[in-house]
């Protein structure tokens, strides 16, 4: 998170380089850069934008892992329905009318996770 206290003018920075490089080095919390009021730049220190790093790669793999688990149970489950009999074949008269019930299944999740 940025603090508010980190936020400065591009120029401020460029007069007091050597002091916004040791505090932020410091507090391992990184510096918002403004031009004009508006947020530019975010600088940060090496190691914590390396843990940053780190933790991202991480955080990806295991969102990765956990879809591939949750396809592999969709699949086992799909093939267990199957060899039950549970399931319903279309043709090209009934096909649109499962495609329309994937759309309005889709259109509620989505406002579901929206409120």
């Amino acid at each position: 998170m940025i603090d508010l206290e980190n936020i400065h003018p591009v120029t401020d920075f460029k007069r007091n380089v050597k002091q916004f490089i040791e505090r932020t080095k410091a507090t391992k919390s990184p510096l918002v850069l403004t031009v004009n009021g508006k947020a530019e730049i975010v600088i940060q220190d090496a190691i914590s934008f390396q843990e940053m790093a780190l933790r991202l790669k991480q955080a990806e793999a295991e969102v990765r892992k956990l879809k591939l688990e949750a396809l592999q149970r969709d699949i086992s489950l799909g093939a267990e329905q199957l060899r039950n009999g549970q399931y319903t074949e279309y043709n090209d008269e009934t096909l649109p009318g499962l495609l329309e019930k994937i759309k309005e299944r889709g259109e509620r999740t989505l406002h579901t996770k929206k409120d």
